[in-house]
């Protein structure tokens, strides 16, 4: 039996031989079925939407129609109980006092937290203005409002003894907030990266473990709200549920508008290397964009809530978040959930 290609001899075929460039270009088909992050994009796009006018004066109007219902009708309950039953109703109108008191102590709490977050917004700039205008007694202004934010805070104390030590020595503006953010906010910035971690790690097994259709966007959504608002925290600006979701919104509409939402195997490089969206499966690889994702949102929480921009302190890599927050998901070597 002969080894080695057949040839055919072709030289009495008359029929025309087709040509290589007039065959049909290859498309190639998108690959439906890779993971892109679902849960965090619909997530991003429910919290960044902005409802229009007419939807605000709708709301506006319900909330003044039904407070009003609401008050009328507890006025009415009221002066009726007492005319049936004077202690009854003077218990009830006891407990409406101190009900009404606690209603105005949440509204001061929320009024503080936005507070809070305006003076972490205005301390920023007032650093980026000193910075810009190489400004030394700015600068100098920047830092003691920085000291007065964090005094009687315990993880901020060797840091602000350290920054009382050096800050004669220092001749510009640039030096002195860099030995500043060195020496008050490295801590703040360490802990601000590991709540982002967890949460890129509890979105990340929710979105893989939870097969319910729209649990995974409603855990996404709850733990980033709640991961915003622990950054906050720890850059002291505790804030409320209005602050929250203020909060929440400015950063996810900065992510959604910079496109900061989209996903590529980039995101998930120091974790597998290669083409690695192809070798999961659907849900696990879903649940690793997921948490990558939330990892940019977290990024972008620091950004907004430090007081101070990044200049000497490194901006925190998101890749590198990543890579520590859900490369414990393989071991080594293993490209394989």
């Amino acid at each position: 039996m002969a080894k080695g290609p057949v040839l055919f001899d072709l030289e009495g075929d008359t029929a025309p031989r087709p040509s290589v460039a007039e065959a049909p270009m290859v498309v190639d088909l998108p690959e439906q079925d890779a993971p892109r992050g679902q849960a965090m994009q619909i997530a991003a796009r429910l919290a960044a939407r902005k409802p229009s006018r007419l939807t605000r004066l709708f709301w506006t109007l319900a909330g003044v129609i039904v407070a009003a219902f609401v008050s009328l009708a507890a006025w009415t309950f009221i002066t009726d109980l007492m005319a049936r039953y004077p202690l009854v109703g003077l218990a009830m109108s006891v407990l409406m006092g101190i009900f009404l008191l606690v209603l105005a102590l949440v509204a001061l709490r929320e009024m503080a937290a936005f507070g809070r977050l305006g003076r972490l917004d205005t301390l920023r700039h007032n650093a980026a203005q000193a910075l810009a205008q190489d400004d030394l007694s700015a600068a100098r202004g920047v830092t003691d409002q920085l000291v007065r934010l964090y005094k009687g805070r315990e993880d901020t104390r060797w840091g602000r003894e350290r920054l009382a030590e050096l800050r004669g020595d220092q001749l510009d503006a640039a030096a002195l907030l860099s030995v500043a953010e060195s020496e008050v906010l490295a801590p703040l910035d360490l802990a601000a990266q590991r709540e982002v971690e967890a949460a890129a790690r509890q979105v990340a097994t929710v979105t893989a473990l939870v097969p319910i259709a729209l649990a995974d966007v409603a855990a996404a959504l709850t733990s980033n709200l709640r991961m915003i608002r622990r950054i906050a925290e720890v850059y002291g600006g505790r804030s409320g549920f209005f602050g929250s979701w203020r909060l929440t919104r400015a950063v996810l509409s900065h992510l959604v508008a910079t496109g900061a939402v989209a996903v590529g195997d980039d995101m998930l490089e120091p974790i597998l290397g290669g083409s690695i969206l192809g070798k999961l499966s659907r849900r696990f690889g879903e649940g690793l964009v997921n948490g990558a994702l939330t990892a940019r949102v977290g990024v972008a929480t620091m950004e907004v809530c430090r007081p101070l921009p990044f200049t000497k302190s490194a901006r925190p890599k998101v890749r590198q978040i990543i890579k520590s927050s859900l490369g414990s998901l393989f071991s080594k070597g293993d490209a394989k959930p």
